[in-house]
């Protein structure tokens, strides 16, 4: 929804390795990569070309597959077009969060953290089936040291043994929230927005966020907005149409009550009070009305 402001060229997920090759002249090591003084020796000189629109061409003969290479075949004139613009570039990407202060230090990013309700969090997990490698927390000890160490041994555990889907999103919740926690002590400058009140509320949030960011707002953006969070034909998006933003933001808020269970839904609330209580009270564990 940011890159509906006019001079803005958007970069999509740069740190996930699953979309790789992509904006990316180099391959991060790790879901999460964590990136500080101490190793940006490695990333500093990839990430200045992602921010300048430098699309390495070369990844193209990289591509294990042809649906890689129709990604790029898009992503490089985007490039070409945000460079000759000189757009300003929108670096959005959730698998950065634990590199975010030193992209926001080094290169002056004005960062935008989203937070989102556990039960959600939980439900898209389990409905995509989207399980985590915790190998890729634990074998990164700058992270451990500087971000993670509360949760070191249960990050070691689910390293070692597999657990189910729900114990999973619980800890990543958690780990991922603490993370943003620290964010939001150490930088009263950020900008931090609950999803929840996006969804109630999306274009007084939407034109907060521009303000604050110095994003041209114009017809064109309040539009995009409005059809992306009102479409009233879709509460549920289908897995396979999973990357839409295009739904009915208020009522698809409370659609983790028809995919966890009572007992589902209990476990989340319990495992994660202890964070949540930061941004979550007794009212957003229950909905106003007929969530279906």
């Amino acid at each position: 929804m940011l890159a509906a402001s006019p001079n803005v060229g958007y970069v999509h997920e740069p740190f996930n390795v699953h979309r790789w090759p992509n904006w990316v002249p180099v391959q991060l090591p790790h879901v999460y990569t964590y990136v500080c003084r101490e190793n940006e020796h490695l990333y500093e000189r990839a990430i200045e070309d992602v921010l300048a629109f430098r699309y390495p061409l070369r990844n193209i003969t990289a591509a294990p597959d042809l649906r890689h290479v129709a990604q790029a075949a898009v992503e490089f004139p985007l490039s070409l077009f945000y460079r000759l613009r000189r757009m300003r570039p929108l670096f959005k990407d959730p698998i950065a969060l634990m590199s975010a202060e030193w992209l926001a230090e080094r290169f002056g990013m004005q960062t935008v953290v989203m937070i989102r309700h556990p039960a959600a969090f939980a439900s898209s997990l389990k409905r995509l089936s989207w399980r985590f490698d915790f190998q890729n927390w634990r074998d990164q000890p700058l992270l451990q040291r500087d971000l993670l160490g509360p949760y070191e041994a249960q990050i070691r555990e689910f390293a070692e043994r597999e657990h189910g889907i729900v114990d999973q999103a619980i800890l990543m919740w958690n780990v991922i929230h603490h993370v943003i926690r620290g964010y939001e002590e150490r930088h009263p400058d950020w900008s931090f927005v609950r999803h929840e009140d996006l969804s109630e509320e999306p274009l007084k949030g939407f034109r907060e966020l521009f303000d604050k960011l110095d994003l041209a707002w114009d017809q064109f953006a309040e539009d995009a907005i409005v059809r992306s969070s009102t479409d009233e034909t879709r509460k549920e998006v289908p897995t396979y149409l999973h990357r839409t933003v295009r739904r009915d933001s208020r009522a698809a808020r409370w659609t983790w009550i028809s995919r966890l269970s009572p007992e589902e839904q209990e476990r989340v609330r319990e495992g994660t009070a202890e964070v949540a209580a930061r941004w979550y009270g007794d009212a957003d564990w229950t909905p106003r009305g007929d969530p279906a």
